[in-house]
């Protein structure tokens, strides 16, 4: 914001700023805070309003519906002072949300580099919402401000939500708005408002006020952990010397999520050792050392030498070892892990673990030595995030934007549900209409099919997975909803599949075809019915294009095909079309 002429009451919510894209053909309210009972005037686009702040300093002025283009400038002003905006563009505003598929960032994606690169586009508009909770609903996000997309900025935005964006700005010659407001590991219950949830049976007894009041009650205990993360043991003890002895120390296969492990849903920090064998010569040389993606950050030492910090769970780890950091004989490798809130640990793959020197890969994965020196069981504190009650992310990460003009949603989450995979089914579509009600309109809503996970089993059988994705299909009962599917994209070993280019491509192409009315081929093949014919079941199919196709094997039959009867004992099926 510029242009603010003194110490003026007069403000603006964070979602206003420079830089910002207001929705084309939609009657806009704009709304902030100034003295009480203060006349407030607005002038933007040959529009000029003025408006009276109430009692409690809230003003709002509604600007009539305009067609796209831009920029454009915006003067606010009262009796203390002004604000000026500058460079606001109008066209479609989105809103991403979701869990971690969804936050995952443009930099961590398939060809970092050469997206980052091409990614300079001044008629597409990048908000991120901060990671924020609250038992009430906020009147302002944490965040922002509005960005242009650029080299400079879109590596560090949501992969999905851009590459989403930039097809739709492609087709549709527009300004486009992104705001990103999603949370890693979140359940849907705390994206839905508690006005809706408290209905719910697993809810409707609880108070938040007292659930409120008990996180209070382990403040206490919060600050003496915080205290400990600060005064880390093993940084005192030096852990990461080659002189400390690692007597009691527990082993630990990785790579692996320490969740899976005696740790359990512990937060905080645990340290890994394990010992290299490395022949005569290897000082001489400078070596590659990888990790893999660490949930949170990571502290990495070699033979008592920091070589590499990372504050950001999503990145690969690899640290460059200069000359004379390896030595012949024994080696030690030290690896500090701080979780700070869901899954902990080195959780990538076990290739992504490895000391590479002088042309040889050697692997890294498999035991190593593990001990924690501060964790959130030992003060008695449980989880504090944003699943432990419902509407946490939805009162400070959506609510405040309730009010702001948007074109649609797009969604990816799931993953976090998948334990209660049927009950997905209501909640899912409670989450669409909730939203809707609140922006009081049947805004568009499109979402991401949870991608393939996990390898493949020998058998067929029963699946929370799929029981979850059938949840989210069965949820385009709703109007003006879409899917893209990604079960094709996935990896078996990562939850976090790179290829996050057809993930956008696939929504933008659903919401080409039911928002825009674009005539295209928006999605694959859809179940749509069975018959029996003798032994054997015939399926029908919707949205075939010019007719199904597939590659079977050498005999004509299709893979991933299973049957079972009410006994449900299932058995692979021949298929073929």
């Amino acid at each position: 914001i510029t242009g603010l002429t003194s110490k003026a009451a007069i403000r603006l919510p964070k979602i206003f700023s420079n830089n910002m894209v207001l929705q084309r053909e939609a009657a806009l309210k704009i709304w902030g805070w100034a003295e009480k009972n203060s006349t407030v005037s607005l002038d933007f686009n040959g529009q000029s309003l003025k408006a009276k702040s109430n009692s409690k300093g809230i003003w709002v002025v509604t600007l009539k519906a305009m067609q796209h283009g831009g920029p454009f400038e915006m003067k606010i002003a009262d009796r203390s002072g002004s604000i000026q905006l500058t460079n606001i563009l109008i066209g479609d505003v989105w809103l991403g949300s979701g869990q971690s598929n969804m936050e995952w960032i443009v930099k961590n994606s398939n060809n970092p580099k050469e997206e980052i690169a091409a990614g300079n586009y001044d008629n597409i508009r990048l908000f991120t919402v901060d990671h924020t909770m609250s038992f009430s609903p906020q009147q302002d996000v944490s965040g922002g401000p509005w960005q242009i997309c650029s080299s400079a900025t879109v590596g560090d935005f949501s992969a999905v939500a851009y590459f989403f964006g930039r097809k739709l700005s492609q087709e549709l010659d527009i300004p486009i708005g992104l705001i990103n407001s999603s949370w890693g590991g979140t359940n849907i219950q705390t994206w839905i408002s508690w006005d809706v949830m408290s209905l719910d049976d697993d809810y409707k007894n609880i108070d938040p006020t007292k659930y409120e009041e008990q996180v209070k009650e382990t403040q206490g205990r919060v600050e003496k952990y915080q205290q400990a993360l600060k005064n880390d043991k093993g940084l005192s003890e030096k852990w990461y010397a080659s002189s400390f002895q690692s007597s009691g120390w527990k082993k630990m296969l990785l790579p692996l999520e320490w969740g899976e492990t005696d740790l359990g849903d512990a937060d905080g920090i645990v340290w890994f050792r394990k010992e290299i064998e490395l022949p005569a010569g290897v000082e001489t040389h400078k070596a590659l050392f990888g990790l893999g993606p660490i949930d949170d950050w990571d502290d990495t030492y070699v033979n008592g030498t920091l070589i590499g910090s990372t504050h950001e769970y999503t990145k690969d780890r690899q640290y460059q070892l200069a000359a004379g950091v390896l030595k012949p004989g024994k080696n030690l490798i030290v690896v500090k892990v701080t979780d700070t809130g869901g899954g902990g640990g080195l959780d990538g793959r076990k290739d992504q673990l490895f000391l590479e020197t002088d042309g040889n890969r050697l692997p890294l994965h498999g035991e190593w030595e593990y001990q924690s020196s501060v964790l959130t069981t030992d003060f008695d504190i449980k989880e504090t995030g944003p699943n432990t009650f419902p509407s946490q992310l939805y009162n400070a990460m959506i609510a405040p934007l309730t009010t702001f003009a948007i074109k649609g949603f797009i969604w990816y989450q799931g993953e976090a549900n998948v334990g209660r995979a049927y009950q997905y089914r209501t909640l899912f579509p409670t989450l669409i209409k909730n939203w809707r009600a609140k922006w009081g309109q049947e805004l568009p809503f499109y979402w991401v099919q949870l991608a393939n996970f996990l390898v493949p089993s020998a058998e067929p059988g029963e699946s929370a997975w799929a029981e979850l994705r059938e949840a989210q299909s069965m949820t385009l009962q709703l109007p003006s909803t879409g899917e893209a599917i990604a079960i094709d994209i996935g990896e078996a070993n990562d939850i976090h599949p790179r290829n996050k280019q057809d993930v956008g491509l696939r929504l933008a192409l659903a919401a080409l075809r039911v928002t825009y009315k674009k005539n295209l081929v928006h999605s694959g093949p859809r179940y749509k019915s069975m018959t029996k014919e003798g032994n054997s079941i015939k399926l029908n199919f919707d949205n075939v294009g010019r007719g199904l196709q597939a590659k079977g094997d050498k005999y004509g039959y299709l893979k991933g095909f299973a049957i079972a009867g009410a006994d449900k004992r299932f058995f692979w099926a021949k298929a073929r079309i």
